[in-house]
């Protein structure tokens, strides 16, 4: 009868809670920027950790299948992407020849392939608001403030709409602190209505009124494995996914062992209880992944199941290898190796800003609360408040104990730090005049930084490889059957899924003569990541060589692209003029594109590079003197990506 009270009835769809307009707004801005689309390239994992790979096997295209999907020595779960990325890919490969016949639509363009799997991730990211604005609602607190400050946040705007493994993360833990919210509230209500029935029970008197709390105590639900399947699906999946999950799993599930723990009603039979349960309904779910990923990397077939011929040998568990590839610091050391407080100094604050900051500052008075002693003023560690700030905490202090950090790994605490520190950037009714300016400054702080940053990080940031993939995927189309040979430097790889070539692992068949044959590729994307200049150029020179072998040959036409930052025109042109039969034109040039792996020196005011070709010539004689202006100018127009055409010197005076 109480659960029918009170906050419940407050949730109910009886009676729906009006979001605020500027919430929809922020959520409208979220599927807009997504469609515009964003150009920048946060990552390369962002593709090649997922999309790339579920692309390949439902397109039948060609991609570039990293070491972590070696079959040798797997380390990612496919079951994850498939399930997340695979209806928008199958949406495309299914509704594709409709739309080209009725709308003359082609879907398979990279400005969809990139879109419509974004825009179904974007939908998901969904579940975080929704999740967060439940526990508000559960728990009373302010969710309007705290739903605007998560859907202005520049990591929903932009990480959160992105095939990343960390943001089906965000996912799996925001549904997990929710459950664990709500297992909570009502652990804490029955049993203070079953203390509540026992005192009242030992008090009576008459049989009568023991027999009638005898019969209310019965028929108090049951609330110690409360959500126990899902709870333990959900953490099995997302350690399947991210094995760093665990860091981010054991505080929601710490909090759901030990409610009530300490009562009257609740004991260490109940907390080792359900320790067991939890563990052996995740039996299954683990089960099944190892089932589908030996499946999945040819480690098992049906004909092996049929036969039951099955040992160790014929399973792989992507989590366990996980774990033994990066305790192994050689592994990482090709990855980066970084300070332990690298999460802490600037990984925090550049994802979360002025919250990262206050949170920073509030943990820090929490810390020193506990060594001295003052456990009175510290969270109740059965609170909703103890289950974020220890989910806060927790994940970053694990994570900061591997040497490889990188900022996408902790943009799941965004949940708990919005609900712990979301009000402290609007005024209250107590607040004072300081206060309340000082707040309204923090705010106002928030929404420009997640603006800039999210321009940034959105449309910036390696943002010339987008357009130059777009740019390549149509001549690609109009000169079928030309080789084309691609070299990218100091710049992220080209995701080989935008650009649709057709697949020459897949075996083909002849409808007429049913010979069965194989396609030799056409399109060689060469990654030389921040190689040196003179050891590109050996690489150039290569690949030149051999395409004009066979263009003398087999008359195999050919073209020829280097794509490189603009700040290295100078340093690639100098190491160019040491090979006089190597023509390096520049074709065109993609702005803004920015990557910390060649970023622009300031230039003098005597650098030559920057004066335009027109005022070069008019004053060959001297030396152009540029002013302020002019070398800022100059200093931003290198943040682009340059496209070289390669041609042999001969064929291109001809």
């Amino acid at each position: 009868m109480f659960l029918k009270t009170g906050i419940f009835k407050a949730i109910s769809f009886k009676n729906p809670v009006k979001l605020p307009v500027s919430y929809w707004f922020l959520v409208i801005i979220r599927f807009a920027l997504t469609i515009v689309p964003q150009k920048g390239y946060i990552h390369p994992d962002e593709f090649f950790q997922n999309v790339e790979i579920i692309a390949g096997d439902i397109l039948n295209v060609d991609i570039a299948r990293t070491w972590e999907f070696n079959p040798k020595f797997p380390i990612r779960n496919i079951f994850v992407p498939k399930m997340i990325l695979g209806p928008p890919l199958h949406f495309i490969r299914i509704v594709n020849p409709y739309t080209m016949y009725y709308l003359n639509i082609d879907l398979k363009t990279p400005y969809y392939l990139l879109v419509i799997p974004r825009l179904f991730i974007c939908l998901l990211s969904l579940i975080n608001d929704y999740c967060l604005y439940r526990i508000c609602i559960l728990y009373g607190q302010n969710f309007r403030t705290r739903l605007k400050l998560f859907a202005s946040s520049y990591v929903v705007f932009v990480y959160c709409c992105r095939s990343f493994s960390n943001t089906f993360e965000i996912i799996f833990f925001s549904i997990l602190l929710l459950f664990v919210a709500e297992c909570m509230q009502k652990s804490d209500k029955i049993i203070y209505h079953e203390e509540f029935l026992n005192e009242k029970y030992k008090q009576a008197t008459s049989p009568v009124e023991k027999v009638k709390l005898f019969k209310l105590r019965t028929h108090l639900p049951e609330h110690s494995l409360n959500r126990v399947i899902i709870l333990s699906t959900l953490v099995v999946i997302g350690i399947f996914n991210r094995p760093t999950f665990v860091g981010f799993a054991f505080p929601p599930i710490f909090f759901w062992l030990h409610r009530g723990l300490g009562s009257k009603v609740v004991g260490f039979k109940d907390f080792h209880y359900r320790i067991f349960t939890f563990i052996m309904c995740g039996i299954p779910t683990a089960l099944l992944l190892i089932v589908v990923d030996s499946g999945y990397y040819g480690y098992i077939t049906m004909a092996d199941v049929e036969s039951l011929k099955l040992s160790w040998d014929y399973w792989v568990v992507t989590p366990l290898n996980f774990m033994r590839y990066n305790l192994d610091t050689r592994n990482l050391t090709q990855h980066g190796l970084h300070p332990w407080w690298l999460h802490l100094v600037v990984n925090v604050p550049l994802l979360f800003n002025i919250l990262g900051v206050l949170a920073l500052i509030s943990i820090a008075g929490h810390t020193y609360r506990f060594i001295r002693g003052q456990y009175n003023k510290l969270p109740r560690i059965q609170s909703i408040t103890g289950l974020m700030l220890f989910s806060l905490v927790t994940p970053v202090a694990v994570l900061s104990l591997f040497p490889h950090q990188e900022a996408r790994f902790i943009i799941p605490v965004l949940i708990p730090l919005i609900y712990l520190y979301g009000n402290h950037l609007h005024p209250n009714e107590t607040d004072g005049a300081k206060s309340r300016r000082l707040k309204n400054i923090l705010r106002i702080c928030w929404y420009c930084l997640n603006v800039l940053l999210t321009i940034f990080f959105g449309f910036i940031h390696q943002g010339g490889i987008y357009p130059f993939s777009n740019s390549l995927y149509r001549e690609i189309k109009s000169n079928y059957g030309v080789h084309t040979h691609v070299i990218t430097t100091h710049s992220y790889s080209i995701p080989t899924f935008l650009l649709q070539l057709e697949s020459t692992t897949k075996i083909w068949k002849d409808k007429k003569t049913g010979h069965k044959y194989r396609l030799a590729p056409t399109t060689f994307l060469h990654k030389y990541g921040s190689l040196p200049m003179d050891e590109l150029f050996t690489k150039i020179d290569d690949v030149l060589t051999n395409a004009e072998m066979l263009l003398h040959k087999h008359k195999k036409q050919y073209r020829f692209y280097v794509a490189s930052p603009c700040s290295l025109e100078q340093r690639l042109r100098h190491a160019a003029s040491s090979y006089y039969y190597i023509d390096l034109s520049e074709e065109f040039s993609y702005y803004p594109h920015f990557c910390t792996e060649a970023f622009p020196k300031f230039p003098s005011g005597r650098d030559q590079s920057c004066v335009e070709t027109s005022l070069l010539r008019t004053n060959e004689s001297r030396v152009v003197d540029l002013n302020m202006f002019q070398r800022i100018s100059c200093f931003f127009r290198k943040f682009c990506l340059k496209i070289y055409r390669v041609r042999p010197v001969t064929k291109y005076k001809k």
